[in-house]
């Protein structure tokens, strides 16, 4: 070709160029298409030598394909090259165009970098312009977009046929092919892509469309519990159809739990939970009725499907047993928030359940917030014949606010929290005489006494060592003396140790939670007032053996 004139040359060039593209985009998968990259530059563009460098989702380079010499396939081929080393091959050399020409001389300070590199011996060149073993030719490809897009991968090119380094319309020629590879990966990409979205799409329109016993082998004998549910419409939540392991799981036959959705079988308490997972999809965990009234805790796990492209949804539903795990959280929660020995609720659960019954807006009984009276000073200040007008009522919310029932209402002050301080009499001499042991057991048994004396809701607590504290809602004064009075009665009795009777008596104060106090200046008022009423009994009738 070296005899012919140049016009034939870059027509016989055009002709190769065009026909290593056309090889490019004939090319079935990406594999293919890297080393149709490849073997374009060995085959159509002169050189004896080409390897691609794929940039990996990390950002590194891999060689994915080499054209040219077994030897360099065998050492180069999977080989990986860090995005940094690459990068400083691309910012140095002669830039011709987008392509870089790195000189032997200049590329002796990438000897020690890890970019994987074919050496092949060869003579000295003899003039400037002949080809050197060590010359590097690197042909950048970038993605196809507008300005410029990223970096798809390398070309490095070596050992031109002629032994010359290629001139300017060989530079041209490399650089077409380079933008041609960038486009063809791309596109080979995006079909490797949408391939897989219908391979995805397929295999979901075949689960949907499978035969029975196919459906049956998957669906009914899963080890765990699974089913499709109506989505939308007014059957939304329907049953459609439960596998075996979900009808064994709730007790209840296939066809009595077509009768029902999930949300007729989940605990009141869990409805909402339900309710965002089935339109979100997604995970939850919650109670499921069995057909014998007990509730089993489960997960479920949605998934949202369709039939076909515009046909209705389904909600696949996975459910897995998870009892003796909830069961063991549950018994982890209580013991954070119960005493070890007694089983009451602790110091912090009391703290917890009389903060959430309390705001910090003072209210009084007649619907005015506390501290509104201050607004208007005493009447005969100002000379007024009659009373103060009445402050504005507090907004109205969603709270019951909570109030000490005013002792001098003729009708019994209204009706509150009441807060009863409980203090053992007695109990430490029991602790010196008989033991830890016996301390122990006399706890747990006036912890049994004070728990069977109060009321459904009420709250009995041990604050720790004997301090007790019972939360008691809607009581008015008489009926907290009174309970206080049935708490003490139901203490006295002798409490049997290992043959031994011993007895411990109590002291009471009575406090009232009001809106506006925090929980220590409710448990401090009851405290002190417990104090007075134990100072002002005397000792005998504190002490009750």
């Amino acid at each position: 070709m070296d005899t012919e004139s140049e016009p034939y040359v870059r027509l016989a060039t055009l002709r190769q160029l065009h026909q290593v593209v056309a090889d490019l985009n004939t090319a079935r998968s990406l594999a293919d298409t890297l080393q149709a990259v490849a073997d374009g530059v060995v085959g159509g563009l002169g050189y004896e030598l080409a390897a691609v460098n794929l940039v990996r989702p990390d950002g590194d380079l891999v060689v994915a394909a080499v054209a040219g010499s077994p030897g360099a396939e065998a050492l180069l081929a999977g080989r990986v090259g860090s995005r940094a080393s690459w990068e400083r091959r691309l910012a140095m050399g002669h830039r011709w165009g987008t392509l870089r020409f790195i000189p032997h001389d200049e590329g002796r300070e990438l000897d020690g970098d890890d970019v994987p590199v074919w050496r092949h011996d060869g003579p000295e060149p003899t003039s400037c312009d002949e080809w050197h073993p060590d010359d590097r030719l690197l042909a950048p490809m970038y993605a196809p977009v507008a300005g410029g897009g990223e970096l798809l991968g390398v070309i490095s090119i070596d050992q031109p046929r002629n032994g010359r380094r290629p001139g300017a319309w060989a530079r041209e020629a490399l650089q077409m092919y380079s933008s041609q590879a960038a486009i063809a990966i791309s596109n080979a990409r995006l079909r490797a892509n949408m391939q897989r979205a219908l391979v995805r799409l397929e295999r979901e329109q075949q689960a949907l469309r499978a035969s029975e016993e196919s459906f049956r082998q998957a669906f009914e004998y899963a080890p765990s519990g699974m089913a499709i549910a109506e989505m939308g419409g007014e059957e939304h939540g329907k049953l459609l159809r439960a596998n075996d392991a979900l009808c064994r799981m709730l007790g209840r036959p296939a066809s009595m739990m077509r009768r029902y959705s999930f949300s007729d079988l989940v605990h009141p308490e869990d409805h909402g939970v339900l309710l965002r997972t089935s339109a979100e999809g997604g995970r939850a965990e919650l109670r499921l009725a069995r057909r014998d009234g007990s509730y089993l805790w489960v997960s479920l796990r949605n998934s949202v499907v369709a039939d076909t492209t515009d046909g209705p949804r389904f909600l696949l539903t996975h459910v897995e047993d998870i009892e003796e795990r909830k069961r063991h959280e549950l018994a982890l929660a209580h013991r954070a928030s119960h005493d070890s020995l007694t089983g009451l609720p602790n110091s912090a659960e009391l703290r917890a359940r009389l903060s959430a019954r309390l705001c910090a807006t003072p209210q009084l009984p007649d619907g005015r917030t506390a501290d509104a009276t201050a607004y208007f000073p005493d009447a005969d200040d100002f000379g007024y014949p009659f009373p103060p007008p009445a402050p504005p009522l507090a907004p109205l919310d969603h709270h019951v606010h909570a109030y000490e029932p005013d002792e001098t209402d003729p009708s019994g002050g209204g009706k509150g929290i009441a807060v009863l301080f409980c203090d053992l009499d007695g109990f430490k001499s029991i602790n010196d005489r008989f033991g830890h042991h016996t301390g122990d057991a006399v706890l747990i048994e006036v912890a049994r006494r004070l728990t069977s004396v109060v009321r459904d809701g009420d709250t009995v607590a041990r604050l720790g060592g004997d301090e007790f504290v019972v939360l008691a809602d809607g009581l008015d004064r008489d009926g907290a003396q009174d309970l206080a009075v049935r708490l003490r009665n139901a203490i006295l009795p002798p409490i049997r140790v290992d043959g031994r009777a011993v007895r411990v008596g109590a002291s009471f104060g009575i406090g009232w939670a009001g809106c506006g106090m925090t929980v220590e200046e409710v448990l401090h008022s009851a405290d002190q007032r417990m104090y007075v009423e134990k100072r002002s009994r005397a000792k005998t009738h504190r002490r009750a053996g």
